[in-house]
């Protein structure tokens, strides 16, 4: 059986007990990376009385991946076996998701413990109201695609959750600063750490206040959902404007909260029928 299992996200005394029996009693070890695995193993130890496992420990990620579930076939089968990311639930970005569709597509049993998680913490911190929100992990570094993740955060209907590194955080600020400077912004610092803080402003202000700092730590950033619009064109008034079928859609979408798909759909039935 292999089990997930979600480690501190920076405090140690964050663990679970649950956590721990299931550490003591496993024989392998799959590890984003072994030696923070093996270091907080023995912290867990020293600080809370736990036993340290006799176990095998095997490297899991990114590049290895798929080779090592080649390797490991009979043990997800016939061993107890973990699964542990370096900080937070696995499988939140981590490569940890190919190992729940491998069980699944092979009937092996397994089981996810429940734990610290930044995204989650940080959102509750934050204060945004609502209940909703979008996930989008860590943005690409460069380019294109960067430039594309980062549209999607800024016309979310919800709250949007992301993580960034301390030296493209900057970078980060002055991107949505020049897009929408008066766009709030949360920004998590080193949550559970002894140096964790909050910081809640407008970007264009957060920027300045950046500029000089010495980015460290790790980051949360958490973005307000895109304003609605104070339109409140009829949709009679809107098919009647000079405009194309799609851009009448897309009016109509930021006006009442709909797909422009959908909002394209009521204007071609609102013509047909008036025709």
């Amino acid at each position: 059986m292999l089990t997930f299992i979600p480690t501190p996200i920076g405090n140690p005394a964050d663990i679970t007990i649950r956590a721990m029996r299931a550490f003591e009693s496993a024989e392998l070890f799959l590890c984003e990376d072994t030696r923070n695995t093996k270091h907080l193993l023995q912290l867990l130890s020293d600080r809370y009385g736990m036993t340290m496992p006799n176990a095998i420990f095997l490297s899991f990620n990114e590049h290895n991946g798929d080779e090592r579930l080649s390797q490991i076939e009979n043990d997800l089968k016939e061993k107890n076996v973990v699964y542990v990311s370096d900080a937070g639930m696995p499988v939140i970005s981590d490569p940890g998701q190919i190992l729940v569709v491998y069980c699944q597509e092979n009937k092996i049993s397994y089981d996810v413990l429940p734990g610290a998680n930044a995204a989650l913490t940080a959102y509750v911190a934050s204060g945004f109201m609502g209940g909703e929100f979008v996930f989008l992990g860590f943005l690409p570094h460069r380019g294109k695609e960067r430039k594309a993740k980062l549209e999607v955060a800024l016309n979310q209907e919800f709250v949007s959750i992301l993580y960034e590194a301390p030296h493209r955080l900057l970078k980060f600020l002055e991107e949505i600063a020049a897009l929408e400077p008066d766009r709030e912004i949360f920004l998590a610092k080193e949550l559970t750490k002894k140096y964790q803080k909050y910081y809640k402003n407008r970007a264009g202000i957060l920027l300045k206040e950046f500029r000089d700092e010495n980015i460290r730590g790790e980051w949360v950033v958490i973005m307000e959902p895109k304003a609605k619009s104070d339109i409140t064109l009829s949709l009679e008034e809107i098919v009647n404007l000079d405009l194309s079928p799609k851009e009448k859609a897309k009016l109509l979408s930021e006006t009442t909260g709909k797909s422009p798909k959908e909002c394209y759909s009521e204007i071609m039935n609102f013509i047909k029928l008036n025709s």
